[in-house]
């Protein structure tokens, strides 16, 4: 590998291997991928110290995308003066969060602040809107945005050299595990563009796939197609339990159990299960597949958008 990658562990609600930040030195200093929520501030300020970089050194944050697990510290980094990169439909959200955030109160509640921590706005100056495809460089590293939408409108994965960063379109795969989730938070998660996303980073020449949750995996072929089989399942579900269109709480209550067997199948140890929930909960994706089937599923006119 050309370049050194170290793996933050922002220790998300105390649990080791949820979410993480990558951290790539430079010659001018440092760039992140990913930096996680306002929450973890404490987390990953201890990583770059123990890294002996400084938060002055970070020149460049580098979103996948802009939920707040994964992008809730940037608005303060950018503050400290990093450049914060992002996809075009992401940035307005990151220049004015007022949306954003009254979105995710809905969800969370009086939980905001716990999980989540403090989201500040990016300032105009330190924001940088990335074109699909091209090739950002950044003190000698060579950046690819790639367009890949499908758990959000608003996702990039990021290729460098033999990497693939692919927050959450890469789905969650934690430590040594041969199991991977899909996180299908509402409002955008969308099966069709989810394969098109697959199939488009299949053409792409990587050896390490890296999603923020959880780490390096060296085999992305069989993780590209393992995504592909989990979206056949979980599509091979919605069409078993959605017709009746249930209430939003007996389809968590299903798709928990049908996670779970899932997970067990795979060989996930119990204690890793959570860790899975804490990375990717079952419940927001019980929400995101409601609103799926009903804007794209729930009539036979629509059954040409799936």
């Amino acid at each position: 590998m050309g370049i050194h990658v170290t793996t933050l562990d922002l220790n998300f609600l105390g649990i080791p291997g949820a979410i993480s930040a990558y951290l790539i030195r430079h010659p001018g200093g440092a760039i992140l991928v990913e930096c996680g929520p306002g929450s973890t501030l404490p987390a990953l300020l201890d990583g770059l110290k123990r890294n002996n970089i400084e938060v002055s050194d970070l020149t460049d944050v580098l979103l996948t995308h802009i939920h707040l697990d994964h992008a809730g510290a940037a608005g303060w980094l950018a503050h400290q003066g990093a450049r914060i990169h992002v996809h075009p439909n992401g940035a307005p959200h990151l220049l004015n969060p007022e949306k954003l955030l009254a979105s995710a109160a809905r969800i969370y509640g009086d939980q905001m602040a716990a999980l989540w921590g403090e989201f500040l706005a990016v300032p105009p100056e330190q924001l940088s809107v990335l074109n699909d495809g091209e090739l950002v460089n950044i003190q000698g590293l060579t950046f690819k945005p790639l367009d890949t939408p499908g758990h959000a409108d608003h996702h990039y994965a990021y290729i460098i050299e033999n990497i693939c960063f692919s927050g959450d379109i890469g789905g969650v795969r934690l430590s040594d595990t041969h199991h991977i989730r899909l996180p299908m938070p509402p409002p955008e998660f969308h099966l069709g563009k989810w394969r098109a996303s697959l199939t488009r980073l299949a053409k792409e020449h990587f050896s390490i796939i890296a999603p923020t949750h959880f780490g390096f995996f060296s085999d992305p072929e069989w993780h590209l197609a393992a995504l592909g089989k989990a979206l056949d399942g979980i599509e091979a579900w919605i069409e078993a339990i959605m017709p009746g269109d249930p209430e939003v709480s007996e389809i968590n209550q299903r798709l928990s159990k049908w996670v779970e067997s899932r997970a067990i199948e795979d060989g996930v140890p119990v204690e890793e299960i959570q860790a899975y929930e804490s990375a990717n909960p079952t419940w927001m994706s019980g929400y995101g597949i409601q609103r799926y089937w009903r804007k794209y599923r729930s009539t036979s006119t629509k059954t040409s958008n799936h």
